[in-house]
């Protein structure tokens, strides 16, 4: 999208409103000064100045009104600014104090004792451990599933296996395990004991049998043995795509017959986003450890392992620790976030919404199916996997322009991720009713009515 987009004309709807060209040309400078000085890689989302956002809307400063399917990628599950959240935040900036390092507080000892009520009870007793980013839980994982192995097997019992197309971050760790080659072409070292197997989407890789998971280990001279966790995305997240049940159910048994441990990532999928409240919980599985992010505290930097005493339990003291582990504003963010979730039915309203969205994409993508190879989602998270014609090879260009004229018609969505940068990723946050529901859908269809004429 450029300053040349096209003008739209003046909508006015209960959750849009588009009033100027996008972007805006008053937001020219915003966007050069930040060309200027950020790098380039910061560039890749289409040019909506946020100016404020409340509840399930974005604004700029320019008059136009988003009804926003992003969540702030997938961070908003409670909407954008939620009062009780906002005041949480607020009264411990007022109380005076905003950072404490790992010195005791009753702000961290309340986030963890809330984080581990969630936890699984299949999980026994759990411990929490609190952290800033998604990839920082990713690294900790593997840490931990790698001391767990060479204490409770051998030093050799060090092999992380995780799938193809999965993303567990940017940092060095998250991206040697991760399953996206274009993200290794920097790392000079790669880590030989991370191995990855196919994801079965029943699309990309059609078998989903169990089978090709002893295959691919097989094939790679791994020895079962060896392994000291198996990491999945609850569903892969630039993609939606979810394994099949009897899938997850084995590799949790095989995980148990050979001493390692069954890791799920839910960054993405935690909190309700796929209308139970754990991502995991479609599996009819409990993982030793959880990854979580985004939705944990629906606005402010922060994230969370979660996982068995006698995992978390390592580590001596101060051997497993950060700067900002559980910083008191933000612990006060996931207290009243995880209250808000249960005290607002979000969850439910979540599986509610997504029994209306999932088969109305569904529909839409049997609408335009040469262009729509597959809808994978459950719950408000989905992507349409947009191809060229006539094959699965993704078409990141057609894509890229139905979100932009969504954009335009007052739909916000980010820009284009999953296999192939194709996948048009539709993520509202939990508490949308169902008339914004509907009129996200209409203006969806619209868009790419005119897209794909």
């Amino acid at each position: 999208m450029t300053a040349q987009a096209s003008k739209v004309r003046p909508v006015s709807t209960k959750y849009r409103r588009i009033v100027t060209e996008i972007p805006a040309p008053e937001s020219l400078p915003v966007l050069k000064k930040l060309a200027d000085h950020e790098p380039r890689s910061m560039g890749g989302q289409p040019p909506v100045v946020w100016d404020r956002a409340e509840g399930i809307q974005v604004y700029d400063r320019f008059g136009n009104m988003w009804l926003d399917w992003s969540s702030g990628v997938l961070v908003a599950n409670a909407g954008h600014s939620h009062p009780k959240i906002c005041k949480a935040i607020r009264d411990q900036v007022d109380h005076g104090l905003i950072h404490n390092y790992c010195f005791p507080s009753s702000l961290r000892a309340d986030a963890v004792e809330a984080l581990t009520r969630v936890a699984p009870k299949g999980m026994g007793k759990a411990k929490a451990f609190l952290l800033t980013t998604g990839a920082e839980t990713c690294e900790c994982v593997v840490k931990l599933a790698r001391s767990w192995g060479q204490r409770n097997g051998n030093r050799k019992k060090i092999t992380i296996v995780s799938f193809t197309n999965a993303f567990h971050g940017r940092t060095l760790g998250a991206q040697m395990v991760g399953g996206i080659p274009a993200l290794k072409e920097w790392i000079v070292n790669l880590d030989k004991n991370m191995v990855q197997v196919p994801f079965p989407d029943g699309f990309r890789c059609p078998d989903t049998s169990f089978d090709l998971f002893l295959k691919a280990l097989a094939d790679q001279g791994v020895n079962p043995d060896d392994v000291a966790g198996v990491m999945t995305e609850s569903y892969q997240g630039g993609n939606a795509s979810f394994a099949p049940p009897e899938y997850i159910q084995k590799a949790r048994r095989w995980c148990d017959e050979h001493g390692a441990l069954l890791i799920c990532d839910e960054v993405q999928a935690g909190f309700g986003r796929t209308g139970k409240y754990w991502g995991f919980e479609h599996y009819g599985v409990t993982p030793d450890m959880i990854c979580c992010g985004k939705g944990i505290s629906s606005g402010l930097p922060v994230s969370a392992v979660i996982g068995r005493t006698d995992i978390m339990d390592l580590y001596p003291p101060g051997a497993m620790t950060s700067t900002h582990t559980g910083n008191p504003v933000c612990a006060a963010s996931v207290i009243a976030n995880l209250k808000v979730i249960e005290e607002e039915g979000l969850v439910e309203n979540c599986r509610k919404m997504g029994d209306i969205l999932q088969p109305e994409l569904r529909r839409i993508g049997q609408r335009f199916a040469k262009h729509v190879g597959a809808v994978h989602g459950k719950g408000l998270v989905s992507a349409m996997h947009i191809v060229k014609p006539g094959s699965t090879d993704p078409d990141g260009a057609t894509a890229a322009a139905i979100v932009r004229r969504s954009i335009e018609k007052g739909l916000l969505m980010f820009a284009p991720v999953g296999f192939g940068g194709a996948s048009v990723k539709i993520a509202p946050p939990l508490i949308t009713p169902e008339d914004a529901i509907r009129e996200g859908l209409a203006t969806l269809e619209e868009a790419m009515e005119e897209v794909l004429a």
